[in-house]
């Protein structure tokens, strides 16, 4: 029996071990817990924006798999979860509490959620807040939910992490190298070496001026997320 047909039977019944101090054995497709939650969650999503699109759950079936003999049900439990957003939050704090040592797992699922926001070509704000409220409730950082947005819709050009050219959830140690490093690109010394004329001196103070503006901006994001933690 495919772990679709146990999504379909076992959650009807609400089955749910949700409880289970570590992750589940096997794998997580034949964890019914699992499964009836990333299908709640892909349904809801489709709502997030108010309407409702064929090409998301086609999206969710590419991104899940559901095995051809259960499509049906799976179907039906995605359109009775879609019906509307409420109760989202109950299964990702859920998910996030089977799996709070499979983190991978759980980046995994907001990638996989992502994805279906973007089968219709475009992604509204009302789901963009939605993927970022999961997104908390799984337990990301607001780093980790920043580069897997940029991986699917793009930063913006005043991202600082944009400007300083790293990952946002790298650590504060490469966040300060990468600062380094183009400082010293940056720097006049530099700039002459070059062979560039004179005026491109404060351009690249400019650039400087903005590398150490994000770097600060970055920190201070980080300081206040930590902040939050404790």
């Amino acid at each position: 029996m495919g772990f679709w047909n146990r999504i379909a039977g076992r959650a009807a019944k609400g089955v749910d071990a949700a409880e289970c101090a570590q992750c589940p054995p096997g794998l997580p497709g034949e964890d019914p817990a699992f499964s009836t939650a990333v299908t709640a969650l892909g349904a809801k999503l489709a709502k997030a924006d108010g309407r409702a699109d064929a090409s998301e759950y086609e999206a969710f079936a590419e991104v899940f798999q559901p095995d051809p003999a259960s499509q049906r049900n799976v179907q039906r439990l995605y359109e009775l979860a879609r019906q509307t957003t409420h109760g989202y939050e109950s299964y990702a704090k859920r998910l996030a509490k089977r799996y709070a040592a499979c983190p991978q797992l759980l980046e995994d699922v907001l990638d996989g959620l992502f994805y279906i926001a973007v089968a219709d070509g475009q992604v509204t704000a009302e789901e963009l807040d939605y993927l970022e409220r999961v997104s908390g409730l799984l337990g990301h950082s607001p780093m980790t939910y920043r580069r897997i947005k940029a991986t699917y819709v793009g930063a913006a050009a005043d991202d600082p992490y944009v400007i300083l050219g790293v990952r946002p959830d790298v650590a504060d140690e490469d966040l300060r190298a990468a600062r380094k490093a183009l400082l010293e690109e940056f720097h006049p010394d530099r700039v002459r070496a070059r062979g560039l004329p004179e005026e491109f001196i404060e351009v690249f103070t400019a650039k400087a001026a903005a590398v150490n503006k994000a770097f600060d901006d970055a920190m201070g994001e980080r300081r206040e997320w930590a902040g939050q933690v404790i």
